[in-house]
């Protein structure tokens, strides 16, 4: 089907958007042009917005339209404990478990040196310096169990090991509520090696 240049401007706009394919971009585009126009000008003022004032926090990082964001500033927040993380989404998901109570530092990405991306382009020096400033007893590194986020991870302790605090990684293994007959052999090898005593 052919559409008029601005239809077909849009629907290729929304193929930016991970997971969005041109099917899903062209249903999108119909949906808001021929069903609901307002939601599709309210998303458009949304998104202007966002674009222009959303910003890094300056201590930590992730997404927010302030200088310091609300879980740095918090003085409810374990400033004792760090978590490293690989991008903003990774605050939402461990904020949305409501276990951890300490502060953050976003990496916005990992180490990648074929991709060019090295220490500085995700913020090691900050958070050497941030480590060597406060008052961080543990460090908890949450990089992902892709080769890169091993790698980080790995990269993280080392040159946190001559500073005074102690270095631990999130676990890894079988899902909660997962059958060992769906998890694969390097999930289960993991759970082993990183398994605890039962309580």
């Amino acid at each position: 089907m052919s559409h008029s240049p601005l239809v077909q401007s849009l629907i290729q706009s929304l193929c930016c958007l991970p997971g969005v394919g041109p099917k899903s971009a062209q249903r999108m585009a119909l949906q808001i042009l021929e069903k609901n126009r307002d939601a599709g000008l309210e998303l458009a003022e949304s998104l202007t917005r966002a674009i222009e004032f959303v910003g890094h926090c300056s201590q930590c990082r992730t997404l927010t339209e302030q200088t310091v964001c609300n879980i740095c500033s918090s003085s409810q927040r374990d400033g004792s404990m760090l978590c490293v993380v690989e991008n903003p989404m990774d605050v939402s998901s461990i904020e949305q478990s409501g276990e951890y109570r300490g502060k953050y530092f976003v990496l916005l990405g990992n180490l990648s040196p074929l991709d060019g991306v090295g220490p500085e382009q995700i913020g090691v020096p900050a958070l050497l310096e941030l480590v060597a400033a406060s008052d961080v007893d543990e460090v908890i590194l949450a990089t992902g169990t892709t080769v890169e986020g091993e790698a980080t991870a790995y990269y993280l302790a080392e040159h946190l090991a001559s500073h005074e605090v102690a270095v631990s990684r999130i676990a890894h293994g079988v899902p909660l509520g997962g059958d060992l007959e769906y998890v694969d052999g390097g999930t289960i090898a993991r759970a082993f090696v990183g398994r605890g005593k039962f309580n």
